[in-house]
């Protein structure tokens, strides 16, 4: 009896951990050595006005596009927009979860669309993770398109008193990673903290799993 007790218990067990695993699909590389390409428009300066590709990601000043602001330098500022676009796959299975898309750093704000459909509010600030519940608006089994626009200047005064007029080089682009995460609907997130780049190409599937407590905050 007891042995039955404990096999219903590593069963139960079993799929729980199996429902709660999260799926991650990169979209762009993992860091500066791995690096994934994408389409790209800069609005003024260095390589500007014409449609080419960069690698993603990076600060497209050190890809040969815009201009090379000085924090403390109020008499000459760049201030141009970089487009980005990029296709992808997800797979259909994932129609049954939860999509977000996650950006680990952009410079500065940033407007993210899916398949012409705003994500949601313009991101504002460099340095810290954001992220869109896109479910709604993935197509899935079949192809996708992100867009994504980045001001090297937020439009808040503050975002650039804060973090645009240091005594350090301002840069702009997408220069963290981007992926997706696919979570059950059903999770209970247990913290706010999400994933760090995982060791991959850009649109590999990498899975892993967490320990979620239902009703955490």
């Amino acid at each position: 009896m007891r042995s039955l007790f404990f096999l219903f218990l590593f069963c139960a067990f079993s799929i729980v951990s199996f429902a709660q695993k999260t799926e991650i699909q990169y979209l762009s590389g993992t860091d500066k050595d791995h690096t994934v390409t994408w389409d790209f428009f800069c609005t003024k300066g260095m390589k500007s006005g014409i449609w080419t590709t960069i690698q993603v990601p990076s600060n497209w000043e050190m890809q040969g596009f815009g201009g090379f602001n000085y924090g403390q330098n109020e008499k000459i500022y760049n201030n141009e927009q970089g487009l980005y676009k990029y296709s992808f796959n997800v797979p259909k299975t994932w129609k049954k979860k939860q999509v977000y898309i996650a950006f680990e750093g952009s410079m500065t704000d940033t407007e993210v669309k899916i398949n012409g459909k705003t994500a949601g509010a313009i991101h504002q600030g460099a340095f810290y993770l954001f992220r869109y519940d896109i479910s709604k608006l993935l197509n899935f089994g079949d192809k996708n398109l992100l867009e994504v626009t980045v001001s090297k200047e937020s439009s808040d005064f503050s975002v650039n008193k804060a973090e645009r007029r240091g005594d350090f080089w301002v840069f702009g682009g997408i220069y963290r990673p981007v992926y997706l995460e696919a979570y059950p609907y059903a999770r209970q997130q247990r913290s706010r903290r999400y994933p760090r780049a995982l060791p991959g190409k850009g649109g590999q599937l990498l899975y892993h799993s967490r320990n979620l407590v239902a009703g955490a905050g």
